[in-house]
């Protein structure tokens, strides 16, 4: 369950009641990917993203669904996962809240009490910003009116700001330095975060470690504030 959580809420920059309140019906199957419907959010935009089939992400979500009891009546996707069964008890915001500082201690990362439920969202924003996207993107992906917002991840992304000084001290453009950040690269830097200790995020090489999408043999550690690099 918590796998399952932590792939649809970075893909999807999800807030935790969306996750909750999430059903079987709006996610589709189409073989080669998952198509996922948020169809009510905060901002009363309705989001729709999709998860591809990289690593085991598919497999993961198609062995947690075959794991719903046939006498489930509600249709909460997510329910309580225990000793390779599921419950009829759906998942609430408080157990959902919980999965980014879960994640964070079994990879041993500094600062647990810090993931709180926001972290994945912001984690898929922060992914988004160093990957280079523009600010459009990034609002239309997390389902933000305004643009202040997204300005912020872009603005505090590590990637972003390499581009930026590589300009001013080199004088090189910016095509010839953008990375574009790949599910399967094995060699992803850290995301140093500056913002408070409770935004911190995830990156890909914990997501890839925690959900076995590659074998990872050194654990990525993640700062919050200005805290000494590991």
């Amino acid at each position: 369950m918590i796998k399952v959580g932590l792939i649809l809420g970075i893909a999807g920059a999800c807030r935790t009641d969306e996750l909750v309140n999430l059903t079987v019906d709006d996610i589709e199957d189409v073989g080669s990917s998952l198509i996922v419907k948020i169809p009510n959010t905060k901002t009363k935009i309705p989001r729709i993203f999709v998860v591809t089939d990289v690593g085991n992400m598919l497999e993961l979500f198609r062995k947690y669904l075959s794991l719903r009891p046939p006498h489930v009546k509600h249709k909460r996707l997510f329910l309580y996962y225990k000793a390779g069964k599921c419950s009829s008890q759906p998942v609430g915001k408080n157990t959902m809240g919980k999965i980014p500082s879960v994640v964070a201690s079994y990879l041993k990362l500094p600062d647990v009490a810090c993931y709180t439920g926001h972290c994945l969202r912001r984690s898929s924003a922060t992914l988004l910003a160093d990957a280079g996207v523009d600010i459009t993107t990034i609002k239309r992906h997390a389902g933000w009116k305004s643009t202040t917002v997204a300005e912020g991840y872009v603005e505090n992304s590590i990637e972003n700001k390499t581009k930026i000084t590589n300009q001013v001290l080199v004088g090189t453009t910016t095509s010839a330095i953008t990375k574009t950040v790949n599910v399967s690269e094995s060699n992803i830097s850290s995301n140093i975060n500056f913002e408070k200790c409770t935004n911190v995020t995830f990156n890909l090489n914990d997501i890839k470690e925690y959900t076995n999408i590659m074998s990872i043999v050194t654990k990525t550690k993640l700062e919050c504030n200005s805290a000494t690099k590991n």
